[in-house]
């Protein structure tokens, strides 16, 4: 018998979320304004690039700023974690004393054809940073803990991923496989769905797609929810389809795509941490078992590194 898909993943015995702190409330505003309607996307792009000149106003003074409704900024604030929107004001206003504090950065991250490769290597260690910042401040440490949790106890984990998702998930599997679990990434779509088919629901299948909506990533986590394994979705669009069939949401940074740099090179970066923070998180809780595998596997190696 299949499992009814999930209408949220906030547990019954887990209290409501505090709302984010001020210096997470852009990285915020990157994840979530992809899934929002154009009025609060207007009321969110407000705040994140003004919060000083948005602290200001009353939430009146807010709508007509940004030609939308009172209801539609009360909206928004709740769907950035804040009860409402008074508690929104008070952080901008934290937000913008810290960036009063500090100097913002004189670099942008546009990359054009004729910059030297000096401009290109500063724009993208920017870049880097702030999308490592922004995964960092928005990652949900209570679905974090509970996805370590059941990968800790696994009997087994399948890793489903594509291209440059795919990259990440032979990572995480590599990972894995030297502190002695048993983990295979696919990035074949049938192999994948054949393989969720066998998972239990001493198993664990996580979906690695940044745009949440791919196809061949979202089918065998589907089948490996149905079969009773707990599952996990690492994307940038924590309400997208993947996330039916998810148990644990973890949710990366969005960045805005170029032409020089597309989406797949930045929602690497963050992929790659979120990936990192679950596999230390399952190290520490595996630690007698995994200190000697890891230690194991490097002296296996150890003869080819020496001269």
């Amino acid at each position: 018998m299949t499992r009814n898909v999930k209408e949220t993943f906030a547990a019954a015995d887990v209290g409501p979320e505090p709302p984010p702190a001020p210096a997470a409330l852009a990285a915020k505003v990157r994840t979530l304004a992809p899934s929002m309607t154009r009025s609060m996307q207007r009321v969110a792009e407000a705040v994140a690039s003004d919060p000083a000149g948005c602290a200001a106003l009353t939430v009146t003074g807010l709508a007509e700023l940004t030609g939308t409704s009172e209801a539609t900024v009360v909206r928004t604030a709740r769907l950035l974690g804040y009860p409402g929107y008074r508690d929104l004001r008070l952080a901008l206003a934290g937000l913008a004393a810290q960036q009063q504090s500090g100097r913002a950065p004189s670099i942008t991250t546009d990359i054009a054809v004729d910059d030297p490769l000096s401009e290109v290597v500063a724009k993208l260690a920017y870049e880097e940073q702030q999308t490592l910042a922004d995964t960092a401040a928005a990652l949900d440490t209570v679905q974090l803990g509970a996805a370590v949790a059941a990968a800790a106890a696994a009997r087994r984990i399948d890793v489903y991923g594509i291209g440059a998702s795919g990259l990440v998930a032979q990572d995480l599997t590599q990972k894995l496989l030297r502190i002695g679990l048993i983990a295979h990434a696919h990035s074949d779509p049938h192999l994948a769905v054949t393989n969720a088919v066998q998972l239990q629901a001493k198993d664990v299948a996580i979906a690695i797609t940044h745009s949440g909506s791919t196809g061949d990533v979202i089918e065998p986590l589907r089948v490996a929810f149905e079969h009773g394994a707990t599952t996990v979705a690492i994307t940038g669009r924590p309400d997208s389809p993947v996330t039916q069939y998810a148990d644990h949401v973890l949710t990366t940074s969005t960045s805005r795509e170029t032409e020089l740099r597309p989406a797949a090179m930045s929602s690497r970066t963050s992929q790659l941490l979120v990936v990192d923070c679950l596999f230390v998180g399952v190290a520490q809780r595996t630690y007698e078992t995994a200190a000697p595998a890891l230690a194991a596997s490097y002296e296996a190696l150890a003869h080819r590194h020496r001269r």
